[in-house]
């Protein structure tokens, strides 16, 4: 991801077991990546929406089935661009980690693009590439099939409206991602707001990972307000 022998021949695919459309990603993801994805994470994988908000819990898996998504657009549509935004380098970098792990599973070799630190580049010429979370970098994307913003509710407005001309051509998804951070931003905008959005909520008592007894010793430790919000 960070760098490429340049030495090396150009990087050969494996198909997978199964090359699904766009619109089965569920079952790709379930057929190809090894996990089974839940109802919302099945909702979050469908290539028909094109604004979503996930509002959820922590340790719910967000960033890991936002890159199962990225990857399938990866592979199911050549030359096509996902960008992911959060508010480091250190978290775009983690995302397409995950991004990575997939494609190794795939047993498709992916390199770095040349141009941007966190990147990867699949032998169809697709690209996923990891941002930081300053406004100044930014710029100069275009044509984006896939933005994704994670951790949203903690990047900042100037960024979120210096990202949003990236769909402006390609009409790609968008979709915003995150655990609660006050009412405030443009995450708490989009989330109360009667704009086009497809809202999906996960509160943590719904997550079949986390134990019920972990999260009553979290809340007897955060208080109520601190528990509600992470």
């Amino acid at each position: 991801m960070y760098s490429s022998d340049e030495s090396q021949e150009s990087p050969r695919i494996v198909e997978p077991r199964i090359v699904a459309p766009l619109h089965d990603a569920a079952d790709w993801v379930k057929a190809n990546l090894g996990f089974t994805p839940d109802f919302k994470q099945t909702r979050v994988l469908s290539g028909d929406i094109r604004r979503g908000i996930l509002n959820c819990t922590r340790q719910w898996g967000k960033s890991t089935i936002a890159a199962a998504k990225a990857v399938h657009q990866a592979v199911g549509v050549a030359e096509s661009l996902s960008v992911v935004v959060s508010p480091s380098a250190r978290q775009s970098g983690e995302f397409v980690r995950k991004a990575e792990g997939f494609a190794r599973r795939l047993k498709i070799k992916t390199k770095g693009d040349g141009d941007n630190d966190i990147s990867m580049v699949f032998p169809n010429g697709s690209r996923i590439i990891g941002l930081p979370g300053t406004e100044a970098t930014i710029r100069g994307f275009s044509a984006v099939s896939l933005l994704l913003v994670d951790e949203a509710a903690r990047v900042s407005d100037d960024l979120y409206m210096a990202i949003r001309p990236m769909l402006a051509v390609s009409g790609g998804a968008l979709w915003l991602m995150s655990t609660p951070f006050g009412k405030r931003g443009f995450f708490y905008e989009a989330w109360i707001g009667c704009e086009d959005w497809e809202k999906i909520r996960v509160p943590a008592p719904e997550c079949s990972r986390i134990p019920a007894k972990f999260l009553a010793e979290e809340r007897r430790t955060m208080g109520e307000r601190w528990f509600r919000q992470e």
